[in-house]
């Protein structure tokens, strides 16, 4: 039986390609913003293009962000895609204006360290060991399109039941995050579904740990 996934339509662009993305891997999509939409699927879907700041304030404007609170509360599955992963940490810094994200990770979405911006194009990626996200596509390229990114990870396990999540890195300048996989809430910095076959088996890999 096929998956419903919604993808939360807010204003952001590229919601079309990612719903073909999902559909060629078989789950049964929903472009949506309605609180039955969004709390109802089997999973969620977050992309997201642009400037943080309208990101956020898209998400605001549908009342995403309690919405997504409530899912990733109760255990149900959310993937965020660029911008759409950006938001999860606890702030991001733009022309010099602070904005604050949903806090769910620690760390701060800051412009590039890289002499050439907006890093665009294919960039393999170093997932940790027992990823079930990159799960046979370890040593894959993905399509990446951004000037922001988070740089240092500083994730302090306060609970011995806590599992710290599983960060993946990639390289441009420096180091940042291209994913994270936290139990329900899973996001890329990169374009799953602009990433060719790569990217189809990462989804065709998010769905089979959703409903």
């Amino acid at each position: 039986m096929s998956k419903s996934i919604t993808v939360l339509d807010y204003g952001s662009g590229n919601v079309r390609s990612v719903v073909r993305a999902l559909e060629r891997v078989g789950a049964d999509v929903t472009l949506g913003s309605s609180a039955e939409d969004v709390l109802e699927a089997d999973g969620l879907v977050v992309p997201g293009v642009g400037a943080f700041a309208a990101v956020m304030e898209g998400l605001k404007g549908v009342d995403a962000l309690r919405m997504i609170g409530r899912r990733v509360a109760g255990g149900r599955p959310v993937l965020g895609i660029c911008v759409g992963l950006q938001i999860l940490f606890e702030a991001g810094v733009e022309h010099g204006v602070r904005t604050e994200g949903m806090g769910e990770w620690p760390g701060t979405v800051e412009p590039l360290r890289a002499p050439v911006v907006p890093h665009m194009g294919w960039n393999t990626v170093a997932p940790p060991e027992g990823t079930r996200l990159f799960a046979g596509i370890e040593a894959e390229r993905f399509y990446f399109v951004h000037s922001y990114g988070v740089q240092e990870w500083d994730f302090d396990v306060t609970q011995p039941r806590m599992k710290a999540p599983m960060v993946t890195w990639a390289e441009h300048g420096g180091p940042f995050i291209a994913a994270v996989e936290n139990g329900p809430l899973t996001a890329t910095q990169f374009h799953p579904e602009k990433s060719g076959d790569a990217g189809a088996a990462l989804l065709d890999n998010w769905l089979k740990g959703v409903g």
